[in-house]
Formats: C-alpha cells, sequence, structure tokens
C-alpha cells in the first residue's frame, strides 16, 4: 500500500507542475502585456519591463497554486477510476479515508511552498517592486528624454524635442508652461542640457526666446537670452520617501505591530490583520483543494460512462468555497475583531471533505422492500 501510495503521489507532483506551468504561463502574460504597454508608453526600456515583469512572477505563482492542485487532484482521480486502479485497491479492503493519505501528504506539501511564497517571497518581490516604482517615478530620461514627441509630464505643461544627440545635447527645445490661470509662457531653444544639483533636476537653455502671454490684458512680451535655466523639480518627482506599502510588510510583523502600521500607512487595522491572515489562509486552502478534488470523485463509485457529474460537483464545491473566502475578507476589513472569519473558507471546505469521505465510506442504499410472495393452494 505505502508503494500505492507513491505511484499517486508521484502522479499528483507531475500533473501538478503541468498544470501550474500553464495557469502561471496565462496569468503571467497577461501581466506582463499590462506592464509592457504602460512601461514601454512611459519611455523604458525592454530590460525595465522584464525586471518588472519577474517581481511579479512570485504573486502570479502564490494565486494560481490552489487552482493547479485543485486540476491535479481531480485529473489524478479521475484517471485512477477510469483505470478501475481505485476499484482495485478498495477490493483489497482500504477504505476512502486510507486512500486519501497520499492527496493529505501532496496538499500539505505543497502548502509548505505556498506559505514560503506568500510569507517570504511575495513581500520582498513586492518591496523590490515599489523601490523600483519610486526609482522610474523620477527618472528623467523615462519622462522627458523623448525625440518627436509631444509630452505632459504634468498638467498645464507641454515639452518636446526634435533631436537627442549622442552627447546627451538637447536640440529644438519647445517648454510650454500654462499653469498660471492669468498667463502663459513658452520657451524655445536651440540647445538645452539637462542637470541635477542638490536642489533638484534643472534644465539650462542656450540661445533661446521666452513668449510670456499676458491672458487678462491679451499682451504678448518676448524676451531673448543666450542661457536660461528651468527648475524641473516640479514636473518630476524626485523619490521622496513614501510609506511602505501592506502587502510588502512581513508576516510577523503585521501580526506583531498593526497598531504601527495602521499609523504608518493609515491602512484600517482590519485591512492589516485580513492581509497578514490571508497568507496564512492560502496554504491552507491547498490541502482543502487537494482533498476536495480526491473526495468528490470518490462518492460516485466506478461507472462505465465517466465521473462528469463528480467533476462538475468538485468544481461547485472549490467556488463554494471561494466564494466564502470572498465574503469573509470585505467583513475582517470592516470590523478587525473577526479575523477569525478569515480560516472559514478552510473551515468550510474541511466539513465538506469529512462529509464526502463518510458518504463515500457509508454509500447511502435504499432499503430493498421485502418481497412478499403469497402461497397459492
Amino acid at each position: 500500500m505505502q508503494r500505492f501510495d507513491r505511484y499517486v503521489l508521484s502522479q499528483l507532483m507531475v500533473l501538478f507542475g503541468f498544470f501550474a506551468l500553464v495557469l502561471v504561463s496565462v496569468y503571467w502574460v497577461n501581466r506582463a502585456v499590462v506592464l509592457f504597454d504602460r512601461l514601454i508608453a512611459d519611455g523604458h526600456s525592454a530590460l525595465v519591463v522584464l525586471e518588472f515583469t519577474l517581481l511579479s512572477l512570485p504573486a502570479v505563482i502564490a494565486l494560481v497554486l490552489p487552482l493547479s492542485v485543485f486540476a491535479a487532484a481531480v485529473y489524478v482521480t479521475n484517471r485512477l477510476s477510469g483505470d478501475s486502479e481505485l476499484t482495485v485497491v478498495q477490493a483489497t479492503g482500504y477504505s476512502p479515508w486510507r486512500l486519501a493519505r497520499p492527496y493529505l501528504i501532496f496538499g500539505v506539501f505543497i502548502a509548505f511552498l505556498m506559505a514560503v511564497l506568500t510569507n517570504i517571497l511575495v513581500p520582498q518581490a513586492m518591496q523590490q517592486l515599489r523601490d523600483r516604482e519610486q526609482e522610474l517615478s523620477g527618472s528623467l530620461s523615462a519622462a522627458l528624454l523623448r525625440e518627436g514627441t509631444f509630452l505632459h509630464p504634468t498638467s498645464g505643461i507641454t515639452f518636446y524635442i526634435r533631436e537627442i544627440t549622442v552627447q546627451g545635447e538637447l536640440r529644438d527645445v519647445l517648454l510650454s508652461d500654462r499653469r498660471q490661470a492669468d498667463r502663459a509662457t513658452t520657451y524655445t531653444a536651440e540647445r538645452a542640457y539637462l542637470l541635477r544639483d542638490d536642489e533638484g533636476p534643472k534644465m539650462v537653455m542656450l540661445a533661446g526666446m521666452a513668449q510670456t502671454m499676458d491672458l487678462d490684458k491679451q499682451r504678448l512680451s518676448t524676451t531673448n537670452f543666450a542661457d536660461f535655466t528651468y527648475d524641473l523639480s516640479g514636473l518630476i518627482s524626485t523619490g521622496r520617501t513614501r510609506s511602505q506599502k501592506t502587502d510588502a510588510i512581513p508576516t510577523l510583523q503585521l501580526l506583531s505591530d498593526p497598531a504601527a502600521i495602521e499609523a504608518i500607512n493609515g491602512d484600517t487595522r482590519g485591512e492589516v490583520l485580513e492581509e497578514a491572515h490571508s497568507r496564512i489562509q492560502g496554504p491552507l486552502l491547498c490541502v482543502v483543494a487537494a482533498l476536495i478534488g480526491y473526495a468528490a470523485l470518490m462518492i460516485g463509485g466506478f461507472s462505465r460512462f465517466g465521473v462528469t457529474k463528480q467533476i462538475v460537483f468538485a468544481i461547485f464545491l472549490l467556488v463554494l468555497v471561494k466564494v466564502v473566502e470572498s465574503a469573509a475578507a470585505p467583513v475582517v476589513v470592516a470590523n478587525a475583531a473577526l479575523w477569525p472569519l478569515i480560516y472559514a473558507p478552510s473551515l468550510v471546505g474541511s466539513l465538506m471533505v469529512w462529509g464526502l469521505l463518510w458518504q463515500a465510506a457509508r454509500p447511502f442504499r435504499p432499503r430493498r422492500r421485502a418481497q412478499v410472495t403469497e402461497a397459492t393452494v
């Protein structure tokens, strides 16, 4: 029987790897397309897009692991049932409770991997992702250095560069500043340079002209200049320190001092506790998903027509567990004292598994009506 357990466990791991690879690829490609459109449109290179997609990978893996576990359990159980292997093993006297052991071991192993992801790798990746986003938000090259394009780095500002030389010289520059309600100023220059000092980024324009339009008096004044320095600190974020997001904070810190995080981030205590306990609930859901996928297919017994109804029923049960999960999260966010409700999906799923295995071990059989025969004389 231990050899049979190893056989089932090996099948589960192989199918889990396949389904996880497929689902991660689908989710990851969708995420990469969104990041590609956003980052490339902002002027960032393909290497930055690749870096961001890699940093988002742990969160994508954590999202699809429970689904992959469930799909592997359903597929393996269906194949064992179709090949009559489960029927043969049950005929030797082993109950559905005993046959659930490789599924339980499989679920616990994947839950351990999920716990490492949700509590260690995902927060670290999210923190690094936030840091890179903050660095890129203050990038002069990404925000302004784009040839032949009218840029609008902030409301009321239009910036244009005809050409950027290899030496970093900007040629034929136009800068329109309409942030003041009563006047609009347009700067043009033959050449310009972007500089950065202790006070922030600046642009030095050479051989240019400033045209100021007084909108109230409808009067235009022009000024020619040999060189002019324009402060860009109001146009580009310089990477000021921001509060740390809750999804990037370690789990132990979320659980040990939610009041401090609430004061720093502005998140409610319910949001902090919901994030912390969801990282623990996720691995537990992997165990529940594996057992639901197995137990739901055990209640039908062997049939030449397959177990299609049981597979649909298993999917329905998993959807029901996810509905409970979706319903519990807003309640905890609204009232932090109800944080144990985060574990309601695992509890509901465990009760489902217990009921299904009990039914599979003691199937319902209607009583046969006694046949009454009358003696005829």
